[in-house]
């Protein structure tokens, strides 16, 4: 391209405004600087774009050929900019989380809702799966952060910040309740049937690890993927459920279920924040986390 990107915006105002002086006084710069950009960009076209006449200037043929490209040009170039300034004032743009149904349910939601109001103008757009996939979208740059529970592995360049505290716990309906009320061993879990999410999934995880350190590996009669529905099927006596304590707390207080109780308690685990470089997320996006970041659990 010949010339420089600056003699085309003065070449655009000259020609929007009629007249040297316009211009100079639109762009803030002195006749003398507008008339040198003029005479810089003919001179790397050779070729006269401007007549001057008592009025101002007028367009020679050559320069109304240029003009019909230059002011699409200079008019996407204005419209990007104030488009990034909308962006930068939160009237517009998007923010892409990754969470799983647990995280969503049990910590992101206020904060969508409270995002919400604040910028309406924000579409938010939630990529729902288990914890590994939703890293995966991280990693690869599909969401501009994550909201997952523990356990995960990390690559380079990425941060876990752990924002609320869960444990997992085993429930059953009223046909296991000679198990009711007492300090079980684990061992139990190879005795009756199971109830569990898929191997896919942060909590089976999380379960399997510690049971395998215990030298216990059971086989569950189901495998599901939704932990609302390991509640159901647990109501309905099909087996014994692993869920995260939440999901089950309303069949709980129903008298539907019980909670097993365990010599041994599984350790508690958490929901974290997962991000990669901070430059690479969106401004939204940022405006998010630090709202997460300082409201610490004040909305849950």
């Amino acid at each position: 391209m010949n010339g420089n990107l600056e003699y085309y915006k003065v070449f655009y105002y000259v020609e929007k405004m009629g007249s040297i002086t316009a211009a100079s006084e639109a762009l803030c710069i002195s006749q003398p600087a507008v008339s040198q950009a003029v005479k810089q960009l003919e001179r790397s076209l050779d070729t006269i774009l401007f007549i001057r006449t008592a009025k101002g200037v007028r367009l020679t043929e050559e320069g109304r050929t240029l003009a019909s490209y230059v002011e699409r040009g200079m008019e996407n170039f204005i419209k990007g900019e104030e488009a990034l300034e909308r962006l930068k004032n939160l009237e517009m743009g998007d923010v892409r989380i990754g969470a799983s149904d647990m995280t969503l349910r049990f910590y992101l939601l206020p904060y969508l809702e409270r995002f919400h109001e604040e910028y309406p103008g924000i579409h938010v757009n939630v990529s729902n799966g288990p914890t590994p996939e939703t890293i995966g979208l991280l990693e690869r740059g599909d969401i501009d952060f994550a909201v997952v529970s523990t356990p995960f592995e990390l690559a380079p360049g990425f941060q876990a910040q752990p924002v609320k505290t869960i444990r997992n716990i085993f429930v059953a309906g009223n046909h296991f309740s000679h198990l009711r009320g007492r300090k079980l061993d684990y061992s139990c879990l190879l005795e009756n049937p199971c109830i569990f999410l898929e191997k896919r999934t942060s909590t089976r995880a999380f379960m399997d690890d510690f049971l395998a350190k215990k030298g216990i590996a059971p086989k569950p009669e189901f495998d599901l993927a939704i932990s609302d529905m390991v509640v159901q099927f647990a109501i309905r006596n099909l087996g014994i459920g692993c869920v995260e304590e939440e999901f089950a707390l309303g069949a709980l207080e129903r008298g539907e279920v019980f909670r097993l109780e365990f010599e041994e308690e599984m350790p508690e685990r958490q929901f974290c924040l997962v991000t990669g470089s901070r430059e690479l997320i969106s401004i939204p996006g940022r405006r998010m986390l630090e709202m997460m970041e300082k409201g610490g659990e004040n909305l849950l």
